[in-house]
């Protein structure tokens, strides 16, 4: 297996995820190699030259070339090309002749800032069309080059059918993101869902109480709504681990104690002893990993009903539903959930017994094998059918 990624300069979900997916397969006996670029190369380069490298890296097929012919992966596993490594992998993988999977961890096949999301509302504008009005509104990184570039790279490779016909399978992380997936182009036969996933022993008994946030303190995690929230409550207590542009948002805000960013080993710490945690986003989230840590901690979760979080989340059942931006409703769903102790246990139970059936280590690795498995039943059948059709050829 040859795992494909360009890490992001700052350190995020996506990355955790590739790196728990490759230990799980090192786990389970599989050879694991990995391609990866990082983005602090990009403060090195000119814009012109980062902008070639997004439409197309050459640097790309002659590293995948050597990995193929030293290491002959029976699958090439990305998850993200953008900008370094370039969807020029896809081009390369298929002259070796092996087949990609594409984990979708965001939008940006269908969104220059890959989250569906303009001045603190949804915005599809760009659905199933080229995105010019990202451009035009300097939507990745508030830059028109960038935006341009960006923009370019999709339509370049979306013209070439790169994402049609070099893709074996795309992986969405929920069957709402699945959906959007397919709104917005890519062939509906080829995605396919399997969620992020931990691998969490049973949390300890122990007493909970407070409330939890953790994430980064962005825009579109919905910082000013909790904020809100808790400008309602001043008898909560809420902490928050993490740290971000709006941090400022809670500073001062009564019952808020602020962590900043913590290990992973500390934040399972917070979850072990809080009754709820809140995730108030305000885009299209497509799967948290903070709410599969939480359903593995026996943490129920209060969150956005918005996109996959609201099929992810059951209300009344696993957690509790609110309308996305509403400070209100989500100060009622808190306080009730600070009311009702045991209600919220209950919840916490029900949340792990969702995780085992669906979120843990070895559910995920099953469904990672069967979507391997077809993968290459597949290529077996493209490759009888060839030499079926040159025998045919030569016979006559």
């Amino acid at each position: 297996m040859l795992v494909v990624h360009n890490a992001y300069q700052h350190r995020g979900g996506e990355d955790t995820v590739v790196e728990s997916e490759i230990a799980l397969l090192r786990a389970h006996g599989h050879a694991v190699e990995t391609y990866a670029r990082s983005n602090d190369e990009v403060g090195g380069m000119s814009s012109l030259a980062l902008a070639r490298q997004t439409l197309w890296s050459d640097r790309t097929p002659h590293d995948l070339a050597s990995l193929v012919v030293r290491f002959r992966p029976d699958v090439i596993h990305t998850h993200n090309t953008f900008p370094l490594i370039s969807p020029s992998l896809y081009w390369a993988a298929a002259r070796a002749g092996v087949p990609v999977v594409q984990t979708l961890h965001n939008f940006r096949l269908m969104c220059l800032n890959a989250l569906f999301l303009r001045d603190g509302t949804v915005c599809e504008d760009c659905m199933g069309q080229l995105p010019w009005r990202g451009v035009a509104r300097a939507c990745y990184r508030g830059s028109h080059a960038a935006s341009a570039a960006l923009a370019g790279m999709l339509a370049l490779h979306r013209g070439l059918g790169t994402y049609r016909n070099k893709v074996a399978r795309y992986i969405a992380l929920n069957e709402f993101c699945r959906g959007k997936f397919i709104e917005g182009g890519l062939p509906a036969e080829r995605v396919v869902v399997k969620p992020n996933f931990v691998d969490f022993a049973a949390p300890e008994p122990a007493l909970r109480a407070g409330l939890l946030f953790v994430g980064r303190l962005s825009p579109e995690k919905g910082v000013a709504t909790l904020a809100g929230a808790m400008a309602r409550l001043p008898d909560a207590a809420l902490r928050v681990a993490g740290d971000g542009p709006e941090a400022g948002l809670l500073d001062g805000v009564t019952g808020v104690t602020c962590l900043g960013s913590l290990p992973g080993e500390m934040v399972r710490q917070e979850m072990n002893r809080a009754m709820a945690l809140v995730v108030p986003s305000i885009w299209y989230e497509n799967f948290p990993r903070t709410i599969v840590e939480a359903f593995a901690c026996g943490l129920p979760v209060i969150a956005s009903r918005i996109g996959a979080l609201a099929d992810i989340v059951r209300d009344g059942e696993t957690g509790l539903l609110f309308e996305p931006g509403n400070p209100r409703d989500l100060a009622d769903k808190m306080a009730w959930a600070l009311a009702h102790p045991e209600g919220m246990a209950e919840m916490g139970q029900k949340a792990r017994v969702q995780y085992l059936a669906e979120f843990s280590a070895e559910v995920n690795y099953r469904r990672l094998m069967e979507i391997y498995d077809g993968v290459l039943a597949e290529q077996r059948q493209a490759k009888d059918a060839s030499y079926k059709i040159q025998g045919s050829r030569g016979e006559g």
